[in-house]
């Protein structure tokens, strides 16, 4: 097995709340031994009904570095046209380079159809599309080619069914899971591989109780998939044991049955 990350340096987008998943990518890389940029926008979290989290980023922040690596981080709304290049800028003026990229952000948002105004639409395509393509273009530029290139989108499960409360983000997360195939292909020569992760219905605590409860009748495992599911997948993709791996859409639901 050659699962080691000592050495390589993470950029994780989107670790603001301890329930999140992207804060247990963060956690499985760093105790894999990687360095770790971690990318925030606390104030989004703040703004949701779920809230953000309790105890600050500095807890955050102080959890993982118990595995004994460098973290650093930074709050930047990727809605914002120059905020990918800037949080790049970032970690390369941390770390000096950045070998693997792990694009967990996501808007996300329900309304009706008939509610659904032009600008929630462009504001889902602005953060989910625009600033992980941008962010991806500034990682390729600084990529020397070193082992361990690694690139790592996600998605959500509308490829397999219906998500029609979510239209403008079924749009974002449909555009990313397209692209997974082509950006490989762009990115291979230069040592970058390319994969995406659908993590199915995840428990951060964003659903209530009668949604909770929905769900998990349609979980034959009897449970919700937890975050350290996807950063258990997340840590292989981004280990050496996975250099073969490239351009695959990766559904990880426990089974999850749709209606």
């Amino acid at each position: 097995m050659e699962s080691s990350l000592l050495g390589r340096v993470a950029l994780i987008t989107g670790v603001s709340r301890r329930k999140g998943i992207g804060f247990a990518i963060a956690n499985q890389l760093a105790s894999m031994g990687a360095s770790i940029f971690a990318h925030s926008f606390s104030r989004f979290d703040r703004e949701q009904s779920w809230g953000g989290d309790p105890a600050g980023m500095e807890l955050i922040l102080s959890r993982l570095r118990q595995p004994g690596g460098r973290v650093e981080q930074m709050e930047a709304d990727l809605g914002s046209s120059e905020a990918p290049a800037r949080v790049m800028a970032a970690a390369i003026a941390a770390f000096g380079h950045v070998d693997v990229l792990v694009l967990n952000h996501a808007y996300s948002t329900t309304q009706p159809f008939e509610d659904l105004t032009a600008e929630e639409i462009d504001r889902h395509l602005a953060v989910n599309v625009r600033g992980s393509l941008l962010l991806v273009q500034e990682f390729t530029r600084q990529h020397d080619g070193r082992p361990g290139g690694r690139v790592i989108l996600f998605t959500s499960g509308q490829h397999l069914g219906p998500m029609a409360s979510e239209l403008a983000y079924v749009a974002s997360k449909g555009a990313l899971h397209q692209l997974t195939a082509s950006l490989s292909a762009l990115l291979i020569a230069k040592g970058i591989t390319v994969n995406t992760v659908n993590p199915g219905p995840t428990d951060t605590g964003y659903a209530d109780a009668e949604q909770h409860a929905d769900v998990l009748r349609s979980m034959p495992l009897g449970r919700w998939g937890q975050p350290e599911d996807a950063a258990r997948l997340v840590g292989w993709l981004v280990s050496d044991d996975a250099r073969w791996i490239t351009g695959q859409v990766i559904d990880s639901e426990g089974g999850f049955r749709r209606a």
